[in-house]
Formats: C-alpha cells, structure tokens, sequence
C-alpha cells in the first residue's frame, strides 16, 4: 500500500554507479557479488540469505538497465554463475552508440540532398 512522503523521517536520492564506477576493470564478477558492491559492501562480503535475495533483488535490473556497458562471460563451471564485468568503452569513455547515430543522421541528411 502507498505512503505518504510525510509518514517518513527522511527521503534520499536515488543514486546508482554506473558500471565503470562500480567494477573494476580486470575483473568479472557474479550477480550476488553485484549486489554486495550496490550496497558498498565488499564483494565477498557475509550477508544472510534474506538480505541477499533483497539485494540480488536491486542488482538485476541494474545489470538490466547498464547492459551496454557490461560484458558478461560463460560460467566457469558446468553448474556456476555467470560473470560480468564493465565495458571497455565505458572505461575508455568511448559511446560508440552515440558516433553510429551521428553517421546515420549525416546518411539521411546525405540522402536528402539533391544531385549536383
């Protein structure tokens, strides 16, 4: 059931890192260790399990939501976990999205033209 704003002590922003903050750059890391760095905790932090599913909880739409600068690598064992890591774009800082959108509006715009 909704709250109103004024049944609570306290409201904070809604911040989350972005990949490139949150990880570092040589190293893989499975959803629950995720959630622990979203709550800046360590990866291999001790938590119980009603606290991990929370967790877990937040960080699979984060990793939903920054899926362009994630990669993600096969399980190492048949039954294991996934692993992600941050793009090397969003390290570099490079938005490749952005220059291919570019290109493509400079074609249409090319595209308009009259012939000479």
């Amino acid at each position: 059931m909704p709250e109103p704003k004024s049944t609570f002590d306290a409201t904070y922003p809604c911040e989350f890192y972005e990949p490139a903050e949150l990880f570092e750059p040589d190293l893989m890391y499975t959803v629950p260790e995720i959630a622990r760095l979203l709550q800046g905790l360590e990866p291999d932090a001790q938590v119980d399990a009603d606290t991990e599913a929370v967790l877990i909880d937040w960080a699979i739409p984060w990793v939903m939501t920054h899926a362009e600068d994630i990669v993600i690598a096969e399980p190492l064992e048949e039954d294991g976990p996934g692993y992600y890591g941050v793009a090397e774009h969003a390290i570099d800082g490079d938005d490749t999205d952005d220059d291919a959108e570019e290109s493509a509006e400079g074609d249409a715009a090319a595209a308009d033209e009259p012939d000479a």
